[in-house]
C-alpha cells in the first residue's frame, strides 16, 4: 500500500458521493453500499492502518491524539480534503464545519465508538460542531471535509 494507491481509493469514493448533500440519507447510503462488510470499507480500513504503521499517516500528535492531513482538497478528490485521526478513549477540540464533514470510522480495539457511531460512516451537515469523541477503545478516523474547512473553536 502507498500513499498514491490511498488517494486513488479516496479518488474514487468521492466521484460517488461529490455532489450530494452533507445529510441523514447519505450517511444512510454510506452505511448500506460502503458499510463495514464492504470491500471499500475494509480497503480504506486497511489502507489507514498501513499507513499509520508506515508513519505516512496521522504523523502529528497533540493532546494524546494522532492525526494528519493525508490530502489538501483537490479536483481528483471531488473537493474534499482527507485527514486521519487515531483517537483511543478520549475527546478532543471542539470545532465546527462550515461545509459539513463525513467520517468513517475503524474502531481498532473494544468496542470503539466515535461521537457514538461504531464502524461505519458518520456525516454532519454543514454548519454543525462538535467535540470529537471515542469511547469504548481505540478508532482511526477518516475525515473528508468539502473544501477542506473545519474551524476550531477553542470551546471547552
Amino acid at each position: 500500500m502507498s500513499i498514491e494507491a490511498f488517494r486513488q481509493q479516496i479518488a474514487t469514493l468521492a466521484a460517488v458521493i461529490a455532489d450530494e448533500p452533507l445529510d441523514a440519507t447519505l450517511e444512510d447510503t454510506l452505511n448500506r453500499d460502503f458499510g463495514p462488510e464492504s470491500t471499500t470499507f475494509r480497503t480504506l480500513k486497511q489502507s489507514c492502518e498501513t499507513g499509520v504503521a508506515e508513519g505516512w499517516l496521522c504523523a502529528r500528535e497533540a493532546g494524546g491524539i494522532r492525526y494528519g492531513r493525508a490530502f489538501k482538497p483537490a479536483d481528483d478528490l471531488h473537493g474534499f480534503s482527507v485527514d486521519v485521526v487515531d483517537m483511543d478513549e478520549i475527546r478532543g477540540p471542539h470545532h465546527r464545519h462550515p461545509n459539513g464533514e463525513i467520517d468513517l470510522v475503524m474502531p481498532q480495539s473494544g468496542d470503539a465508538k466515535f461521537d457514538g457511531q461504531g464502524a461505519g460512516w458518520k456525516v454532519y451537515p454543514p454548519d454543525t460542531a462538535h467535540h470529537p469523541t471515542v469511547s469504548g477503545g481505540r478508532a482511526l478516523v477518516l475525515y473528508l471535509l468539502p473544501g477542506g474547512a473545519i474551524e476550531f473553536t477553542g470551546n471547552a
